[in-house]
């Protein structure tokens, strides 16, 4: 049966589906030699093309349903290449033989934190999806002091250039000197939407770091540029926080998920999972 491109891309693990849209965009994408438009559907006997490579729309990837919680540090971007050649978080992430890593979203070059990878993209477009909601944490440190009649402007509500929007919550996490750390949460991943809430109201942004998403939390001890596979459990609860079934583990998926970094370890150990990644007071 005949399915619009950009599913058949999602699903072949090689982009979300809003990444595989902006693909067809560029003109990057073929079909039997045709270059494609928004709309157009294929069979998975169909040669689709990206960039001039095959893409074999009948091979899944070798587990279509990793994710990977990575800790991303300052200064590395969350595109796959970058002309002036600075890292990307895809540099050091493990290494598949069909399908890659998709981003759920993005964090700028400044911001730090919690950011998930995964190979099934369906679930990458579902979790970014505006009408799921799926609530984001971060940790913020401000310069100043910030009255609490600023602050109930922001649960409130801010018009930004791309319309209104607000902190769910807003907790004070303490600090020293002109230093002051807040925690915030909101449920959409506009773009540098914590810092242009900030700087609505004149106060700069010295630190951001996102340390939640949904469920997951960034773990303690997970430093900059390592990761953690999550385990069966908490796709499945990522899955359902975005509308989707549950997956039942795969003959290919049933040796035991490990936790790993960017740095070898020399024996691997079991990851944790997700849910209990909260940090320690």
């Amino acid at each position: 049966m005949a399915e619009r491109i950009q599913k058949l891309l999602a699903s072949a693990g090689i982009a979300s589906r809003r990444e595989a849209e902006r693909m067809i965009e560029q003109g990057r994408v073929s079909i039997n030699g045709n270059v494609v438009h928004l709309g157009d559907k294929a069979e998975v006997t169909d040669t689709l093309r990206l960039d001039g490579k095959i893409i074999r729309l009948n091979r899944r990837p070798e587990t279509k349903h990793r994710v990977l919680a990575y800790h991303k540090p300052e200064g590395q971007i969350c595109t796959r290449s970058d002309p002036e050649g600075r890292p990307t978080i895809y540099e050091k992430l493990p290494r598949m033989r069909s399908g890659r890593w998709i981003a759920v979203g993005r964090l700028d070059i400044n911001t730090s934190g919690l950011i998930l990878l995964t190979t099934d993209g369906e679930l990458a477009n579902n979790l970014m999806h505006p009408s799921h909601e799926i609530e984001r944490e971060y940790a913020v440190r401000v310069l100043g002091e910030v009255p609490d009649s600023m602050l109930r402007t922001l649960r409130k509500g801010v018009e930004l250039e791309d319309g209104m929007a607000k902190f769910n919550s807003i907790r004070d996490a303490g600090g020293q000197g002109a230093n002051h750390w807040y925690h915030v949460t909101l449920n959409e991943g506009r773009n540098r939407e914590v810092r242009r809430l900030w700087e609505s109201q004149q106060i700069r942004v010295s630190r951001l770091s996102r340390v939640r998403f949904g469920h997951v939390t960034l773990r303690r001890g997970l430093k900059p540029g390592e990761w953690d596979e999550l385990e069966r459990s908490d796709i499945n609860r990522l899955r359902q926080s975005a509308g989707m079934p549950p997956v039942e583990e795969l003959e290919t998926e049933k040796k035991s998920f490990k936790q790993r970094s960017s740095r070898p370890h020399k024996k691997p150990v079991k990851a944790r999972r997700a849910s209990s990644y909260k940090k320690r007071k």
